[in-house]
């Protein structure tokens, strides 16, 4: 695989094939093996995978080698950073890095807080945030210089990704948070988890009003419910998330080992809308710690072959 003729998904995007990108959570421990099985069901799958940067704040192998491992399988990473572990002198450090080992996507995050994860006595770094390091990669690419005014001598022409909720309050501010994304310099965006449509609706009917669909590619999330536990869960205990009562009711309507395969059809129908919908130019995937459901998602949901690019 030639990891030096850029990145996947952008030749995908800029060819106009509605794009299909997974995530990948790397071990919470140095086994291989287990990384490479979760790899193994994606490749060929889906366009390029998101690889987390310890995820809700917990322990895990780094993004970067979990990326390179990725490559090693035939599967292009995207490679996550996030603000929180790492001042501006690492961050730019392992940009390079990971340039130099073949990484063409990263998604510029600011990282779930400390407080969330299993070491909450960690101290937050946080020297900037997720739209100053878009502006730092977008400016170490385009002009070839470290945030500092120094010269890079190769530049890493990375095509650059960052994060959008839709359905965090004030709602009327978060399209004017995707245009100061874009301005700062991001490609593409991925969404949160989408579940309510008719928020993302008019999310994205915004988007298309201010122009900004035009200048950037927009991805919305996707998750599969498993169960109605899993349903509840995200509706009254993860922040930012929107799960309507319909979503609920549906699943709770089928019987019980029916229930994952419910959920799986509502992401097969919101994937069917998506595809429709004037400003999205993709879908991001995030089967959590149910990568072996994907090739079966990709196959209902009308996402093979993927395009040859």
């Amino acid at each position: 695989m030639d990891m030096k003729s850029g990145s996947r998904l952008e030749r995908v995007l800029k060819a106009g094939h509605f794009a299909f990108t997974g995530e990948v959570g790397p071990p919470r421990g140095a086994n291989v093996e287990a990384l490479k099985k979760k790899i193994s069901y994606l490749k060929g799958n889906v366009d390029m995978a998101n690889i987390t940067d310890n995820q809700t704040a917990m322990v895990r192998m780094s993004s970067w080698a979990a990326s390179l491992f990725c490559i090693q399988e035939g599967l292009e990473p995207n490679y996550q950073m996030v603000c929180r572990d790492r001042n501006r002198l690492a961050m730019q450090a392992d940009i390079l890095g990971a340039y130099s080992h073949g990484i063409r996507n990263i998604l510029c995050l600011s990282g779930d807080h400390q407080m969330f994860g299993d070491h909450p006595q960690a101290k937050g770094v946080y020297d900037i945030d997720s739209m100053q390091l878009i502006s730092m990669v977008k400016q170490m690419r385009d002009e070839g210089k470290f945030q500092g005014g120094a010269e890079i001598d190769e530049p890493p022409k990375l095509f650059i990704g960052a994060a959008a909720n839709p359905f965090a309050e004030p709602f009327e501010w978060r399209v004017h948070r995707l245009a100061k994304k874009v301005k700062a310099g991001a490609d593409f965006i991925q969404t949160q988890c989408v579940y309510n449509m008719d928020k993302i609706r008019e999310w994205i009917k915004r988007a298309n009003d201010m122009g900004l669909t035009e200048k950037v590619y927009i991805l919305p999330g996707i998750t599969p419910m498993k169960s109605v536990g899993m349903a509840n869960y995200m509706k009254n205990k993860v922040p930012g998330m929107d799960v309507p009562d319909e979503i609920i009711k549906r699943l709770k309507g089928v019987e019980k080992k029916k229930v994952a395969d419910e959920g799986i059809k509502i992401a097969c129908e919101q994937i069917e809308e998506f595809k429709e919908m004037k400003g999205v130019a993709g879908v991001h995937l995030m089967a959590i710690e149910w990568e072996h459901r994907v090739p079966e998602i990709a196959e209902r949901a009308g996402m093979l072959p993927r395009p040859e690019v």
